[in-house]
C-alpha cells in the first residue's frame, strides 16, 4: 500500500471528482489517495463516485472549509 496526494484547492465542481478519477487510475488496489480541496460539493461528489466505482471513503473532514476526503483504491474500474 502507498499514500499519494491530490490538492484540489480553489478548483470548483466537477475539476475535484474528474482530478480524483485521473489520479486514482495510476494507482494499485490498495493503494491510498487524500484529496484536499474547498469546494463543498465535493463532500457528495467524491463519495458518490467512489462508491459507484467500487472504492471506500476511510475519512472525510471539513475543516473551516478545508476538505479532507481519503478514499483506499478497491475497485477494478479505477
Amino acid at each position: 500500500m502507498s499514500e499519494y496526494h491530490l490538492d484540489a484547492r480553489n478548483i470548483l465542481c466537477p475539476l475535484p471528482v474528474i482530478r480524483t478519477q485521473n489520479a486514482v487510475q495510476n494507482l494499485q488496489k490498495g493503494d491510498r489517495l487524500t484529496v484536499i480541496c474547498t469546494d463543498p460539493g465535493a463532500l457528495h461528489d467524491i463519495p458518490t463516485w467512489s462508491r459507484i466505482n467500487g472504492h471506500r471513503i476511510l475519512e472525510m473532514k471539513n475543516d473551516n472549509k478545508l476538505i479532507t476526503i481519503i478514499i483506499e483504491v478497491e475497485g477494478l474500474g479505477s
